[in-house]
């Protein structure tokens, strides 16, 4: 019996790329493919990218790199780029980085078994050409549906699921969905809810090589959740590049707040998480659903952005500093201890010293539990690349740094406010060093800080994937240190 091809995923941006790689894996290894973890240990490396600002184009430049130097060193012999840099540069990428063996697009994706077996042969591929694909969906969201069927939608696109799968491999949703395998052992999974975004703000290419906004039908979001349930998963966080916008294609904009109660029911999940929230899509219902029901966490990530009025109206956003104060207020009045996050941009063109001295007050004001913040810079394709008013290099920078420092002391006494209160912690790993790690209901994966967790309970018995009551009480930076009563190690 010939030996199986090899193939390893590594998976770069955020958590719709690490979905778009389990639904790879899955179709790979049901059509013969082993999945091995190093790239060192397979045939293909297969490098899914980030296109969204330099850093991550530059982080994905140097994974594909990193895999090409293990050519002729071991047993890798191809790498193959693909996710959202591919697909926003296709050919350009191709000819700038001779070292990858192919760029594939999300049209290959469907065919991805037949287009590594070619280059794994020696054969070629041709580079994909780029193309808007905001333009491959009717403008009207309600004619999305059906019109989605002959297109290329990563965590959408229908395919025959094969009689006999691998173990571990299963529609993600049905009989014709996308396959999927996990790629670790995690309590916690990413479940795409949609994929695609009608805003347009002026300083985001997402659009252009993600496409309109498309939402996935309950019936798929709730058939993955049971498959990953049955994994093991504990806590699924739902992901898009606009969750407030779900369901509008499908003739209900309300249409989350149905879903996240039955998500929440299903056996075996023990909490529900939904990420990526826009503050002027928010509604009285959605926040109502999101800080009362069972098992959904009272977290909200919200895209604020900035706010000073002119810097947003140049972004193509709406909002000010009272209103995003007011949302916050009216959150917090339902649930004291909710969760918040929010990500920002500074120096952005046009921006004035009183602009950033309105951010500053917002900032102070909202109490976030986790602020990310990012010097602007032009983005390729954008209306903002094209605007007068750009801020010298220097200028971002301070700013940048300013911002940074007095994001990183704000969080850092949000965390302390938490002080004496009792959280919900999934244990996620067992350090041997620092004992049980874990999140509560105000901590996203990877973004947001985590908890260790000490006392009689943390130092035994304790397993990954357990959910246990604990008392914060220190804290280092975010992250928070909890301890367990002696019971719930049994």
């Amino acid at each position: 019996m010939p030996e199986r091809r090899t193939v390893a995923l590594v998976t770069l941006g955020c958590a719709r790329n690490e979905v778009d790689s389990e639904e790879l894996a899955g179709r790979l290894e049901a059509d013969g493919w082993q999945l091995v973890e190093d790239a060192e240990d397979a045939d293909v490396a297969v490098v899914n990218t980030c296109g969204f600002v330099e850093a991550a184009k530059k982080d994905s430049v140097d994974a594909l790199l990193e895999a090409n130097d293990l050519k002729g060193h071991g047993r890798t012999q191809a790498v193959v780029a693909v996710g959202c840099m591919a697909e926003r540069y296709g050919k350009e990428l191709a000819d700038a980085l001779p070292e990858a063996d192919g760029v594939l697009g999300f049209d290959d994706y469907s065919d991805i078994s037949s287009r590594l077996q070619t280059i794994l042969s020696g054969g070629s591929v041709e580079a994909h050409t780029p193309r808007d694909r905001r333009k491959l969906l009717p403008i009207s969201p309600a004619e999305r549906q059906d019109a989605g069927a002959g297109v290329a939608l990563p965590g959408h696109a229908p395919v025959e699921a094969p009689k006999d799968l691998p173990e571990g491999v299963a529609p993600a949703s049905g009989p014709r969905a996308p396959l999927r395998r996990r790629l670790g052992s995690s309590p916690v999974a990413s479940v795409k809810l949609a994929s695609g975004c009608d805003r347009r703000c002026s300083f985001c290419a997402i659009p252009s090589f993600r496409g309109s906004f498309i939402s996935r039908r309950p019936s798929d979001v709730l058939g993955e959740t049971r498959w990953l349930a049955e994994q093991g998963v504990k806590e699924v966080m739902l992901v898009s590049e606009n969750n407030t916008s779900y369901g509008k294609d499908l003739g209900d904009i309300r249409l989350l707040e149905t879903l996240l109660p039955e998500l929440a029911a299903v056996d075996g999940i023990e909490r529900v998480r939904v990420s990526y929230l826009q503050p002027a899509e928010m509604r009285p219902g959605l926040i109502d659903v999101l800080t009362s029901t069972e098992k959904v966490a009272p977290y909200f990530d919200l895209s604020f952005q900035h706010s000073a009025p002119g810097v947003l109206r140049a972004m193509r956003r709406f909002g000010d500093t009272d209103r995003f104060l007011e949302l916050l207020d009216t959150i917090r009045a339902k649930a004291p201890q909710a969760g918040v996050r929010s990500n920002f941009i500074v120096g952005f063109p046009g921006e004035t010293e009183g602009d950033l001295a309105e951010l500053e007050r917002f900032l102070t004001g909202a109490r976030l539990d986790a602020i990310g913040v990012f010097g602007y810079s032009d983005e390729e394709g954008t209306e903002a690349a094209t605007y007068d008013g750009k801020l010298d290099q220097d200028v971002v920078d301070e700013r940048l740094a300013h911002i940074a420092r007095l994001a990183e002391d704000l969080t850092s006494q949000r965390a302390e406010e938490r002080l004496g209160e009792s959280v919900q912690v999934l244990v996620e790993s067992l350090d041997e060093e620092e004992g049980p790690l874990g999140r509560a209901e105000h901590q996203a994966p990877e973004t947001d800080g985590q908890i260790r967790l000490t006392g009689p309970g943390a130092s035994e018995g304790l397993q990954v994937g357990r959910m246990v009551m604990a008392k914060v009480v220190g804290t280092e930076g975010v992250d928070l240190v909890a301890e367990c009563p002696e019971e719930a190690g049994r």
